[in-house]
Formats: C-alpha cells, sequence, structure tokens
C-alpha cells in the first residue's frame, strides 16, 4: 500500500485529532508538564520536565504559566498527529484567535514539508487539516514581568560547531560568562562536553528532559505514517518557558542564513525550515501577541554563512575533540563517518582546519570514501534534492572544496575530489548579512570577529 493511499484510508479511519489538556506541577525534582492528545482509541501523554537550579523560580504568574505551557503542547501536538494525518485537529483546552490559527496552520504544513515529500503524499495548505478551537478574540497579552535580567542570555546547546561558537562570542560580548546560561534538551555526551568545555557545570545549565509516549514508537513500528517533523520550532516555545523561569528576555539561537535554502530545488521543502529567518520572523510576531512581549528570541548567526562560522569555530580547537553533528552517531556521542551530516562537517571545516587534524576529528578523511559519493554529489549540486539533513548551501560546499583544493590538496587530491571537481564558487568571507533580528551589541561582537578572521 502506498503512502498516499494509507494518508487517505487513515484520515477516513480517524477523522479528528484532540488536544484534550496540559498539566504542570512543581514537585521536589523540579517542574513536571504532562499533555494529552487522543486520536480515536488511542491516547497518548508525552511529558517534559525541568529539574530545579538556583537561578530558576517555578513560582509564575498561572495566566502566563498557562499560556506557555499550551502553547508548547501545540507544537508537540505534530509529531502525534502525523501518525493518521486527521483532517480535523480540536484543541479543547485553549482558545485560539483567527490570526493564531492561520500561524499554527502555517508552522505545521511547512515543517511537515519534508514529511509529504518523502512519504510522497499530495497534500495542499488549504486542505490538510482544520484547526477547530474555542475563539480567542483579537488583543495582545501584556508585558511579561518575570524577565528582568535585561544584560542575560539563554544559549541552546546542540553539541555541534555553531552553538559553540554562539556561546563564546555572546560570553565575550555581555563581558562575563556568568551572564549566559546555557540551556539543553535531553542532555548527550557532546552538549554536556561543550558546556564542561564552556567552563559550566551542570548546575549552571538549564536542562529540559522531554519524553515521547512510547505508544508513538509502537504505532510507528505497526507501519502508521511516520518522517520529520519541525524540532527547532519545538525548542522555540521550550525555550520561552525556559526564559521565564529564569527570568532572562534574550534567547540566542545558532541557525545560519543558509538555513533559509529550500532543500528541494524550486519547492517550498526546506528540511530546517524551523531554522529559517522566515519562521523566526512570524514566531517573534505569533510569541508578541498570544503569549507575552518582552521575550527576544533571534539567531545570533543569522548574518552568516556556514563557511564564516566553520571559520570562527576553527579558531576555537579546545571543542575540537569534543563537538558533534551527526545525528546517527549522536546517542554514542561519535561521529558516524557514514552520513551526509558528517561528510558536510567534514567539507565546510577542510578549508580552515588540516586535514590532519581533521582526520583526527573524524577518524579518516572522508574525502577518500567512495561510499560518501552518493552524499557528495547531493551536496555539491548534482543530486534530485539537497541531503534532507542540517547542512549548508551548495554555494557554500563548493566553495569550501575550492578553498580547501588551494590549500591543503595541491599535489595530491583525495578520491571524490579526482572524480568530481568542486564547481568553482568564491563566497567573501568578511561579509555580514543585513536581514537579522541580532541585537546590535552582539551583532557588533559577531562583525568584529568575521572581520578579523578573514584577514587571518
Amino acid at each position: 500500500m502506498s503512502n498516499q493511499t494509507k494518508y487517505i484510508s487513515f484520515r477516513q479511519t480517524y477523522p479528528e485529532f484532540v488536544y484534550e489538556s496540559y498539566r504542570y506541577d512543581v514537585q521536589s525534582d523540579g517542574l513536571h508538564i504532562v499533555f494529552t492528545f487522543r486520536i480515536g482509541n488511542h491516547e497518548f501523554h508525552p511529558t517534559a520536565k525541568i529539574p530545579p537550579r538556583r537561578f530558576l523560580n517555578f513560582d509564575l504568574d498561572s495566566e502566563l504559566m498557562k499560556r506557555l505551557v499550551f502553547n508548547i503542547g501545540m507544537i508537540e501536538l505534530i509529531s502525534y498527529w502525523k501518525c493518521f494525518c486527521p483532517p480535523r485537529v480540536v484543541v479543547a483546552c485553549g482558545q485560539l484567535s483567527a490570526s493564531e490559527r492561520e500561524f499554527w496552520r502555517k508552522v505545521y504544513y511547512n515543517g511537515l514539508g519534508e514529511f509529504f515529500y518523502i512519504n510522497g503524499i499530495e497534500a495542499s495548505m488549504e486542505d490538510f487539516m482544520e484547526l477547530i478551537s474555542p475563539e480567542r478574540e483579537p488583543g495582545d497579552y501584556p508585558q511579561v514581568a518575570h524577565l528582568p535580567k535585561e544584560d542575560c542570555c539563554l544559549v541552546p546547546i546542540g553539541g555541534g560547531k555553531d552553538s559553540v561558537v554562539t556561546l563564546e562570542l555572546t560570553a565575550e560580548a555581555l563581558g562575563t560568562r556568568a551572564h549566559i546560561v546555557p540551556l539543553i534538551m535531553n542532555p548527550r555526551g557532546a552538549t554536556v562536553n561543550c558546556a564542561a568545555q564552556a567552563g559550566y557545570t551542570m548546575e549552571e545549565v538549564l536542562v529540559i528532559h522531554r519524553s515521547i509516549d512510547p505508544h508513538l514508537l509502537e504505532l510507528n513500528a505497526a507501519g502508521c505514517l511516520n518522517g520529520h517533523t519541525p524540532f527547532s520550532a519545538m525548542l522555540a516555545f521550550y525555550t520561552l518557558l525556559a526564559a521565564a523561569l529564569s527570568g532572562i528576555p534574550h534567547i540566542a539561537l545558532s541557525n545560519e542564513a543558509s538555513a533559509n535554502e529550500a532543500t528541494v530545488a524550486a519547492t517550498g521543502v526546506n528540511h530546517q525550515y524551523s531554522k529559517s529567518k522566515a519562521f523566526e520572523d512570524d514566531f517573534r510576531s505569533h510569541v508578541a501577541t498570544a503569549v507575552g512581549k518582552g521575550f527576544n528570541y533571534y539567531s545570533f548567526l543569522r548574518p552568516l554563512t556556514e563557511l564564516q562560522i566553520a571559520m570562527l569555530f576553527s579558531r576555537e580547537p579546545k571543542y575540537f575533540d569534543v563537538f558533534r553533528s551527526c545525528n546517527a552517531g549522536s546517542k554514542e556521542d561519535r561521529w558516524c563517518g557514514k552520513c551526509a551530516k558528517c561528510l558536510f562537517a567534514y567539507i565546510i571545516l577542510s578549508p580552515f582546519i588540516s586535514p590532519e587534524r581533521l582526520d583526527a576529528i573524524f577518524g579518516r578523511n572522508l574525502l577518500d570514501d567512495p561510499q560518501l559519493e552518493k552524499y557528495f554529489m547531493e551536496l555539491t549540486g548534482h543530486g534530485e534534492t539537497k541531503p534532507f539533513e542540517c547542512v549548508g548551501t551548495i554555494d557554500e560546499v563548493n566553495a569550501a572544496l575550492c578553498m580547501a583544493t588551494t590549500r591543503w590538496y595541491g599535489k595530491r587530491k583525495p578520491l571524490l575530489l579526482q572524480r568530481h571537481a568542486p564547481q568553482p564558487c568564491k563566497l567573501p568571507l568578511d561579509a555580514l548579512s543585513g536581514d537579522h533580528n541580532v541585537p546590535p551589541l552582539l551583532f557588533n561582537k559577531l562583525k568584529e570577529h568575521v572581520q578579523a578572521a578573514a584577514m587571518g
């Protein structure tokens, strides 16, 4: 049975998804959150927990807490909706204005672009979902009163090169590491090690433990529809709760300009949609009207290309042996060396770090591996699509390969470069994009470091 046939059949069998409830309470081991979603006779209860820290205040205004947790449930639900893709989503535990419903439908549809594409499902923005809820009258919520720490910043740590650059440069711009609170969701080797390398103990890190309902995994194994959902959008809503609990208004993500490029050329299908500037702008607008004013969510690295970020990261050698960007090897805290993400990371760093040092990081020269040829072709623009991973643009990949060839591979080129010469491409390393939401103080620090690094 094709996935398109499944999609149609499931929607007939399961016409309605219900966001029934959310609840939260503070226990001795932290803040606990539980959501209840239902599709027919299937119930889901995903959970989250935030352990106590000296800088967290769990005694927030109840109305603000309700809005924060309710919105987290709105983004969590999409992971469960996609099992059967019901045509109606009923929000039984909160109100939505017309503009809020349109925001959520846009996030769901664009965030599921890869899911629809990979599964061969034909769906349109107009007919994929009707979002039903009690009507909330238009009007903004008041300024959030729980964000007094104007000189501080939350920095989510993913364990890769990008968040390392954000962590280091924002701390320098603010004058002290004490004004930065790292945030880690579901700690693992690379995230914990990067925070430690930056000088933070786990008691100084804001931790979020998020758990998927096991029944979702059972349904996936039984043949229900499955695929990519907008993880970064989910993280965005959790960071709002973290900001309110810590009293810190500023949330500095590490999403670069490259995230705006479609994964499938000439379409809106983008693996990184929820890392894009379009999502960031929509999210900021939604938060101001549907949660409360005072939060400042932005990407610190938005003015930069992946090539520039790699250049800045290459100046932080203390992280070379602890950072990881490989999804396949994340649970074992290793580079798998067999996926597109590993190959991209190797390529984008190759102009700035010697082949010998890169080989020590990744275990070998990935450009000498013929089994990675398919990914190499996709990354350099010779495939039907880019890899469905968080990777840079085709121009950035080709520019990195051209630079590495000139700098390191004059006499002997690795196998993949022997077979496929990169498309000639040169990108400026000292120019920053003006399309961003970075505060002036931090933007000036970023610009200073980029221009200094570009000069060598």
